[in-house]
Order: structure tokens, then sequence, then C-alpha cells
């Protein structure tokens, strides 16, 4: 979350995250609170662990396509994950330094879907006859940022939106936002004690009216028990489809990781551990149930604890 640098990977994430954190309110709510409790002093101080991006399967879109931005300032791509039942890949990418945020993308399989699905979506995206990444001036990060909140396609009608979230939720989230943000991710453990504690700082945000994502229980935590995960539960926004319709519809949120040590370093001073001391990656089983954070199942709950 700092971007003080004015390096160009540093535009395009501040052009990445600004819009996001305006249209989150969770993103202030959660920020002011761990603020007034002490437990940072200013915004700047929260660690990112990862930002996250949804994208579409299709030609010159998806994985292959966005992943080439990062790779030009310096992210390195690693391990791939496979989501059976969502029907979804996807990757992480390591930052060129410790600074900066992991990123986390994911794309529908959308040849997996029924005919109908991927008929609405190649409605969409058929157009898409060149890779719009390759149009890019990578020298040019302003241009780079802007680029995360173009319309690469016009907006869905209502009815092709609630017909595509009956077969896939993540496709009408994509099919709507784009390449908007996702979530990004608090990294937990670097909060001072007990905060630092992922159950700990879960009764917290629940404490200031956060509402968090239940499935797979409201910690999700990898086989090796080495990382935590759990996030809010998006906010109902207010969404403009085609010929004019309004619809109220998931938005992005908010998510929180701790990292625990890798087992040669758990006897390590706590005041000395560093990133490459604590456990790397990701985890699909976490994984699959944070992507539930924009599902009805889930964000229905938001409309009841708010009302």
């Amino acid at each position: 979350m700092q971007f003080n640098d004015n390096t160009p990977l540093e535009i395009v994430l501040k052009a990445i995250f600004d819009p996001y954190k305006e249209s989150v309110s969770d993103v202030e709510t959660i920020s002011a609170a761990i603020i007034n409790k002490g437990l940072i002093h200013k915004e700047e101080d929260i660690i990112n662990d990862h930002i996250a991006f949804r994208t579409l399967g299709v030609p010159n879109l998806g994985i292959k396509s966005l992943e080439k931005i990062f790779l030009a300032y310096g992210y390195q791509r690693k391990d791939a994950f496979y989501f059976e039942e969502k029907k979804l890949d996807a990757y992480w990418y390591a930052p060129p330094s410790p600074k900066y945020p992991r990123i986390f993308i994911s794309e529908l399989r959308v040849n997996d879907l029924t005919q109908n699905a991927q008929s609405i979506i190649k409605k969409h995206t058929q157009h898409i006859v060149k890779d719009p990444v390759d149009a890019l001036n990578f020298d040019n990060p302003n241009e780079v940022g802007q680029f995360f909140y173009q319309p690469l396609w016009e907006a869905p009608t209502v009815d092709d939106f609630l017909e595509l979230g009956k077969e896939s939720e993540y496709a009408a989230w994509v099919i709507y936002n784009r390449y908007y943000l996702n979530h990004y991710t608090i990294s937990v453990h670097a909060l001072p004690e007990p905060y630092n504690k992922l159950e700990k700082f879960n009764a917290f945000l629940e404490e200031i009216g956060i509402v968090l994502n239940t499935a797979g229980g409201k910690t999700k935590t990898s086989k090796d028990g080495l990382l935590k995960q759990s996030s809010s539960v998006a906010k109902m926004v207010n969404a403009t489809f085609a010929n004019g319709e309004q619809m109220k519809i998931a938005g992005s949120y908010v998510e929180f990781a701790e990292r625990l040590p890798l087992p040669e370093f758990q006897t390590m001073d706590k005041s000395l551990l560093k990133r490459e001391h604590l456990r790397e990656g990701f985890e699909s089983a976490n994984a699959d149930k944070i992507f539930e954070s924009t599902y009805d199942e889930q964000v229905k709950k938001t409309v009841t604890y708010h009302s």
C-alpha cells in the first residue's frame, strides 16, 4: 500500500488500487479501525500480501493477455492452480521486490461451460480480434494503469448477467466488471500481537461491522497449517447495464492473510522474521472458498446484516 517511489510499477499499482479503494467502503472502514486501535500509524503501514484479478479464457484475453503487464514490470510466474468445480485456472506471480504485492490471476475455462453460457460470453468478446495488452506502451505506466478500467466490451444486459450467473457466478462478475481489481489483501501477520493472528483479527473485523465469508469456515487454512486466509463479503453496488438498466450486484472485497514461519524458522526471533522466512505461495482449497466472497450465498448476508 506504499506508493511513494513513483517507479513505473508503483504508478500502475496505484492506478489499479485507487478506484478500487474508492468503491469498496470496507477498505476505509478497516484502515481507520486499525489506525484507531493503534496497530499502525497510517494507512501506508499496511502490507499488501497480494492483489487478484479475474479473467475470461477466450482468444486474446485471459491469463496469457493480462500477465504480460506484470511480467513486463518484473513479476515472475509461479505455481499453477486448477479449480475443477468452478471451472477455473490460475497462476500466482512473485513481485520483483518484497515491497510489492504478489499477483493472483484466475481464468474461467469458458469452453467447459454450456453452449448457452459460451454464446453469451462470446457475443461480448468475439469482436476482440487482437490482444488489447499488445497495444499498451509499458513505458507509459499511466496508460497501463488506466487500461484496467477501460471497457473491453459493452456492458451486458441484466438478462445476460443473470443467465450467466445461474451457471457461473464468477462468469457473471467478470462479464460486468472486466479487469476491475477483485480484491487486495492485508498481511495480518505483520500487525502487532495479538492481532497478528487471523482468528483474533477476524473477531476484531466483526466487532467493527465487517461481514466475513463463511464458505469453508471464516478462517481457511492450508494443509500445512502455515497459510491462513479470510475475506470480507462483497457489498452490493449499483451497476448500470445495457440500455441503462440498473441493478445492484456484488462488488469487490478485502482479503486477510496470515503467513506463518516455515518449519526451519519457527524458533527464530519474531522481530527478525522477513518475507523469505514465511510460508510462500497460495493454497487451492483456500482460494476456492475465497472466490465465493462475491457469490449470492455469501453476499445476501451483507444485505441481511446491514438492513
